[in-house]
């Protein structure tokens, strides 16, 4: 596994080692080894399944050091899913890059751990319970589950990963009406589930035989409900839960309604125009809310067929010339490249620059070599100058 992921389960938490440095020298000799090592409480794996297998993770890259193998084997036999699955999530969440080179690994090893059921169950519920509770986690915990939902071999006859992930937020989605209305910590938490489900949309695929890959389509009816949820009780938490949605999701959103001639949108916006009539929301809420519906006004801040760089015109695309260099003449007026004569002088600027570059090198700082460069009339007269030039400081 990559380098930096060198997180085991337990791994980062104190297990009491020694405040002095010379105790962990010292500790090498005779009992004070043992006493050392007794300080440091062995990493444990579940008692339901066997050891690692050597194909999968080796245990130095998940933080085992092996130092006395009478010991060592006691990692094994106590450590917990929750553990590793905990420690991994954590990694990810504070290296997000590392997801390409580390997701493959811990992967192969789930697949050699959960051969079970009930530890499919438990691993759907600790990556659920993670990806909504973990700060700005929610995009990664959907990778995650997308990567796991098409590489995670196990499948019972109640369902694969995919087919429990989408009950567990089936089980989260049906108390939405409830969590609205709950307490400031029950609203958090429904809201970071709300913006997770978001991303799961955005993420998880579907994929069939040689076809394109789809989203989930009975996600895309329950962000929907949710978000009509939030809007009929508008209070200014789940207002700006309703706003980070839709920016997230929203283009896409409006695009599938859309293709299947729903005014689900339209909908939805007009509710928050009369929100923004007639809600007591607080004057910051009320603005995002106004940027909202400006941004979707602009389909959502993408750029048109028309004024696309392909197609743009200065008669389509008012910044058509906003790239374009600025000169001013010998006045002051400046000069751009909606003047018509504008082309024709920076050709000719742009011949004088070549000019200089030819005559002064690169960076138009050497030296000129008069002897190279001048013939024999123009030296006479050049030296003639410096003759009457010194005369004259002279007199």
């Amino acid at each position: 596994m990559n380098e930096n992921f060198d997180r085991a389960p337990g791994a980062g938490r104190s297990r009491g080692a020694p405040a002095d440095p010379a105790l962990a020298v010292n500790a090498r000799d005779g009992d004070a080894k043992a006493s050392v090592l007794n300080q440091r409480e062995p990493l444990r794996q579940p008692r339901s399944v066997p050891p690692f297998p050597e194909t999968s993770i080796n245990a130095t890259e998940l933080g085992y050091y092996d130092d006395n193998d009478s010991y060592s084997e006691s990692y094994y036999s106590d450590s917990s899913l929750a553990d590793t699955v905990a420690d991994f999530l954590a990694h990810l969440s504070s290296s997000p890059g590392s997801f390409e080179y580390d997701v493959e690994e811990i992967t192969s090893m789930l697949n050699s751990w959960v051969t079970t059921e009930e530890l499919l169950k438990e691993l759907v519920e600790l990556i659920f319970t993670q990806s909504t509770a973990i700060p700005n986690f929610s995009y990664t915990g959907a990778r995650f589950c997308n990567y796991l939902s098409h590489h995670l071999a196990l499948s019972p006859q109640s369902g694969n990963f995919r087919r429990l992930l989408l009950q567990r937020c089936q089980t989260e989605y049906e108390q939405r009406n409830v969590a609205i209305r709950g307490s400031p910590e029950a609203q958090k938490k429904f809201h970071s589930f709300v913006l997770f489900l978001g991303e799961l949309y955005l993420n998880l695929e579907i994929k069939s035989g040689k076809e394109a890959p789809n989203r989930a389509d009975i996600l895309l009816s329950a962000l929907k409900d949710l978000l009509e949820a939030l809007l009929s009780h508008p209070v200014d938490a789940n207002l700006i839960c309703a706003v980070k949605l839709l920016k997230l999701t929203g283009s896409i959103l409006d695009d599938a309604w859309k293709k299947s001639g729903k005014p689900h949108m339209d909908e939805l916006v007009q509710r928050i125009e009369t929100i923004l009539l007639d809600a007591t929301c607080s004057r910051d809420v009320r603005q995002m809310l106004l940027k909202l519906v400006e941004l979707r006004s602009s389909d959502w801040g993408r750029v048109s067929a028309a004024a696309a760089a392909s197609n743009a015109t200065p008669d389509n695309d008012p910044n058509y010339f906003m790239n374009e260099p600025t000169f001013y003449t010998e006045d002051g007026t400046p000069f751009t490249a909606a003047d018509p004569e504008y082309a024709e002088k920076y050709q000719e600027l742009l011949e004088t620059q070549d000019y200089f570059h030819d005559a002064y090198g690169e960076n138009g700082n050497e030296e000129f070599d008069i002897e190279d460069e001048m013939d024999p009339e123009i030296e006479e007269a050049y030296e003639s100058f410096c003759l009457e030039s010194e005369m004259k400081r002279q007199q």
